[in-house]
């Protein structure tokens, strides 16, 4: 989180990317840094996909990275 706001803050469009478990934590980093960054949550877990799930959980997030990088 710091290093998303830190290069928004250097004027570089960045996405926070993390898996739905991480919700809460996110939102309550965000806040502590006084930050509202761009954020997209894929399906929780991920560290037991296979490559194939992997390259669907990127997928099915590719629209929404693109329009929250363009925000």
């Amino acid at each position: 989180m710091h290093d998303t706001v830190n290069l928004e803050a250097l004027g570089v469009p960045t996405v926070f990317v993390a898996s739905t478990e991480f919700i809460d934590a996110a939102q309550a980093q965000a806040s502590a840094l006084g930050a509202d960054p761009a954020r997209v949550f894929v399906p929780h877990p991920i560290q037991d996909r296979t490559d194939e799930e992997l390259q669907t959980l990127a997928d099915d997030a590719f629209d929404a990275l693109v329009r929250a990088v363009q925000r």
